[in-house]
């Protein structure tokens, strides 16, 4: 049997190394990054921000963002979530969500608060011939980045002459340090070009443009300056940032308009520089030379903590790519996931959704650092839940509910967002099965004291959202709701099949959680987990929802997620029959419609499954399906979707899938990476793992 677990250590640097990205030409849809999880810059292959607006237009934006940076535009009309409300009638009342989108109150209250950008700092020719400089401008590009660092080395030529940068980000400070190079410096001819945008362009959803309309809008104040440091504020409306330049030599800094900076080495070729972001007060200055030695000792314990994976020595062809998406997906999630405030789906590279995160979405983009044994990045994010409990409560009472009802689609401070956000379900037992990886991870009483308000009052919420249907004798969920796969109707939607089969687990979860505090099980949750609608099939197969049991009767509900698959994946199958969960997965990966809208994520939530099945081979297949859309990844690791350049849930979804595929799960066959084919060709050397429950 060649699938083996590690016999002795692996060696995790040769496996990172191996996938270390390197281009030899201009890729708009692979630029790369450097961070720390709140912060990040993202650079063409010049190392800096040159040629944004081409990569903007074809490919993938270079930004610099800060999970922190948000801005909101006024509000003269008071608008309020209530405003944008339309109301739904079921079980016996009437009740207002806010699903108004289109409504001008609906659409503010979507916009605001967003994502407010940091500067972009990029290559410009100076002098007689200043100008912004053009993609051919850059010859002999040779870029690489050292993910076991954290350091991007960038070569290039311009008008036959070397140009290197060397990037890299604090782990504990919002600050890029860069090493920049060229005779060019020397003699004038290339500057380095601060320029501090307006905001973005709000008027495009997903990947904004900067805005640098209207300069009297903001306002960029110089607080300090010497021959070695320029210190600015950044003020536009309430939103501010301080930003500080800092050399190891010299500088020389021009001033060209209100909002623009051009640096130069005061003598010389060379020109080492940090740039630091804070959000309140100054932002400290910062020697490169730290800096770099910073981030390799941070990447070097991450790449060293938790688990790790080794294919090689595989037949199967596809094994390298596999290894190279898991390694490059480890780098970007512990630059663009991870952080206090969830992450939006597009992280730290670009805008999607006005910058706001999607709570469904949490168990993908953070579920996985617990499987890989870094549980802090999990707890991370889940302290987020725990802040903004008051406002889940106050979103359960107004809805007449019990505990904290989770809002869906919200910025930093817990507001929900008009549209079928407020709809949707799925989201609401997550931060129970967070919590309870993070239990496994450290089973302590002083695990469950942490999150105990949390989960007891997620699960109040959980079973007051439960209706007694006295006819059928059993508890149904819904309607009205939004269900994981997106397409039908809200206001009949009731009991989807992944839905049902969470709410059983997230309550039996909570339990117990009462059980280990020393306390009974709650008798009113135990009624409504025990007398739950079945989960609906039809014709010996699960279906989607038992209000609209249509899934393999009309091709058109065979779009968007397959998310019944769940129950039995990423869940463990709480009143799943097998043998019908088996014929289901079969008819979804003959049947499915992959073309219409499927994303990324859904490619490893499928492989969950088949591997919990036995169906190793299949779990393969389809993680590694490459016939249908959006299960590509560039360059640079990213999983572009369908107007997405980036789509981060997809590299979460695939973190787990491997993690549960090589480290297993409960109940799992007893042998090494259980969910990997042994068919002799996969050579799985695993280490670190912890089991998905």
């Amino acid at each position: 049997m060649l699938t083996m677990a590690a016999a002795a250590p692996i060696d995790r640097q040769a496996v990172v190394a191996r996938h270390d990205p390197h281009l030899t030409r201009l890729d708009p849809m692979a630029p790369l990054s450097v961070g720390n999880g709140r912060f990040a810059f993202t650079a063409d292959v010049t190392g800096l921000q040159t040629f944004a607006d081409h990569y903007w237009k074809t490919g993938t934006p270079t930004e610099t963002q800060a999970r922190w940076s948000w801005h909101e535009n006024a509000n003269p009309h008071g608008y309020k979530l209530a405003d944008a409300n339309r109301p739904f009638t079921a079980h016996g009342r009437t009740q207002g969500y806010p699903t108004n989108q289109g409504t001008p109150a609906g659409q503010w209250l979507r916009e605001n608060p967003h994502t407010q950008p940091l500067p972009r700092i990029a290559f410009v020719l100076a002098g007689a011939a200043a100008r912004p400089l053009e993609p051919g401008d850059a010859t002999g590009i040779d870029q690489r980045l050292d993910l076991w660092q954290g350091r991007l080395s960038s070569r290039w030529q311009l008008r036959g002459q070397p140009v290197s940068v060397t990037s890299a980000v604090a782990p504990d400070s919002d600050t890029l340090a860069l090493r920049i190079r060229s005779p060019l410096l020397a003699n004038g001819t290339l500057a380095v070009r601060i320029a501090l945008p307006l905001g973005y362009d709000l008027k495009v959803k997903h990947n904004p443009p900067l805005d640098w309309s209207q300069p009297n809008l903001h306002r960029t104040t110089v607080l300090g300056q010497d021959e070695r440091q320029l210190a600015v504020e950044h003020v536009r409306d309430a939103a501010r940032y301080a930003m500080t330049v800092a050399g190891a030599a010299p500088l020389n800094i021009a001033r060209p308009d209100t909002h623009t900076f051009i640096v130069t080495p005061a003598r010389g070729e060379t020109l080492d520089l940090t740039v630091s972001f804070a959000q309140q007060g100054r932002a400290a200055a910062a020697a490169a030379d730290d800096v770099f030695a910073a981030s390799a000792a941070h990447w070097r314990a991450y790449w060293q903590s938790g688990a790790a994976i080794d294919f090689a020595g595989s037949t199967d062809p596809r094994a390298p790519e596999l290894e190279r998406r898991v390694v490059l997906s480890q780098y970007l999630a512990g630059i663009q996931l991870g952080d206090t405030l969830p992450a939006q789906e597009s992280g730290l590279t670009t805008a999607t959704w006005y910058g706001k995160h999607h709570t469904e979405m949490v168990w993908w983009h953070t579920a996985h650092f617990a499987l890989w044994g870094r549980p802090e990045y999990t707890a991370r994010t889940l302290s987020w839940f725990q802040r903004t409990l008051p406002s889940a409560r106050a979103v359960a009472a107004e809805r007449g509910l019990q505990g904290a009802r989770w809002m869906k689609m919200t910025g930093p401070e817990g507001r929900e967002s008009p549209g079928g956000n407020p709809l949707i379900a799925w989201n609401q037992p997550h931060p129970i099965h967070l919590a309870e990886l993070l239990y496994r991870a450290d089973p302590s009483r002083a695990t469950l004291e942490k999150y105990r308000e949390l989960v007891m009052e997620t699960a109040a919420a959980m079973a007051s959202m439960l209706h007694w249907d006295p006819r059928g004798e059993r508890y149904v969920l819904g309607p009205p709701m939004w269900i994981a796969q997106e397409i039908y109707d809200q206001s009949t939607s009731m009991n989807p099949t992944y839905e049902l089969s969470y709410w059983a687990r997230g309550l039996e979860i909570a339990q117990q959680w009462r059980e280990r505090l020393g306390l009974p099980r709650d008798p009113d949750w135990e009624q409504r987990r025990t007398h739950l609608a079945a989960l609906p099939q039809k014709d010996g197969k699960y279906v989607a929802i038992e209000s609209t049991p249509d899934t393999w009767d009309n091709v058109a509900s065979r779009h968007d997620h397959p998310s019944f698959l769940m129950a039995y994946g990423q869940l463990p199958g709480d009143g799943v029959d097998t043998a019908t969960m088996r014929r289901t997965l079969d008819a979804v990966l003959k049947n499915w419609d992959w073309e219409t809208k499927i994303w990324g994520w859904d490619y490893p939530m499928i492989a969950m499954t088949a591997a919990r099945l036995g169906a190793t081979e299949q779990a393969v297949d389809v993680l590694l399906k490459s016939d249908g859309p959006n299960n590509g990844y560039t360059a640079a690791g990213h999983n572009p979707n369908k107007g997405l350049p980036v789509y981060l849930p997809g590299n979460g979804a695939l973190l787990a899938a491997v993690a549960m595929m090589a480290g297993g799960w409960d109940g799992a066959p007893n042998r090494a990476a259980p969910g990997f084919p042994d068919n002799g060709k996969w050579v799985v050397r695993a280490e670190g793992f912890r089991k998905l429950p």
